[in-house]
């Protein structure tokens, strides 16, 4: 190819798939261990990545140059983890109440989505660590959790590029389509039926979980588009290779793992969230 000269877009697609999956295998064989491991070590995995997202948040709004704003929401962010590692949960929570409170009072510019940034960012981090708490459950669930965002995503990707046909939401996300949403979908239902092989819960009730929670990652990703098509932004960031931010790459995440935390919590299984959400 001569100098100057652009490459074809199949060529282009390729080496960002191939740049995908090699960040892939690295980055998630390194999560699950971590997720495994549980403890002070998760905790501070998720404390790091909502810091991660509020920061890619401002970037995405234009407010990143607040430098107070970014401080009372990081302070905030870092302070509750260190009480979700001790286990006082309801500290935690108040934390992240106050800074909201903060983030609100110390914001210049576009105060609602600045706000909004930062409850993202803080339900993230809640929920993430809610769901691992309970011992071997706990693990089971946010690997179910994990693995039916992971499949939505890599369903719908090769589905979406196989198959083609109608746009999802072209306005939003102009690459995904229908065919992609289903594909992502079905794929979920797969893992759901292997946890239920596996007598870690029940098949109907695992496929319907499984169901909703595609679901949920799919919006929570067409949400991170229109925030950044509402911005004017093409990525949140490009810390990681061939997927962009954190943002883009947790986007379904926090979406599913919110939805599975609250659905847990609000069933009230007293061996707590991850045995409420998996044994019904």
């Amino acid at each position: 190819m001569n100098q100057g000269q652009v490459a074809p877009a199949d060529e282009r697609g390729s080496r960002n798939l191939l740049t995908r999956v090699i960040a892939a295998l690295v980055l998630a064989p390194l999560a699950i261990a971590i997720a495994w491991a549980g403890g002070p070590l998760w905790t501070t995995l998720v404390t790091l990545a909502s810091v991660g997202l509020y920061v890619e948040w401002l970037m995405i709004v234009g407010t990143v140059h607040e430098r107070r704003t970014v401080a009372a929401g990081t302070t905030a962010l870092v302070v509750s983890g260190l009480f979700l590692a001790l286990g006082h949960n309801a500290y935690s929570l108040i934390v992240l109440v106050i800074g909201v409170a903060a983030v609100a009072v110390v914001s210049q510019q576009l105060r609602l989505w600045t706000v909004l940034g930062f409850c993202y960012a803080a339900a993230a981090e809640f929920a993430s660590t809610l769901m691992r708490l309970d011992g071997t459950y706990g693990f089971v669930a946010l690997m179910f959790v994990l693995l039916v965002v992971w499949v939505t995503d890599i369903g719908g990707y090769f589905a979406g590029r196989g198959i083609g046909g109608p746009k999802l939401w072209p306005r939003v996300s102009p690459k995904k389509t229908w065919a992609g949403a289903v594909g992502g979908f079905v794929a979920s239902l797969a893992v759901a039926a292997g946890f239920a092989d596996f007598d870690f819960g029940r098949m109907a009730p695992l496929l319907l979980l499984g169901a909703v929670l595609s679901v949920a990652s799919q919006l929570g990703d067409l949400f991170e588009s229109a925030v950044k098509r509402r911005f004017g932004v093409k990525d949140s960031s490009q810390i990681i290779p061939g997927h962009g931010g954190l943002l883009d790459r947790l986007d379904g995440f926090v979406a599913a793992i919110v939805l599975a935390a609250l659905f847990g919590f609000l069933r009230g299984d007293a061996n707590g969230v991850g045995h409420a959400l998996m044994v019904w």
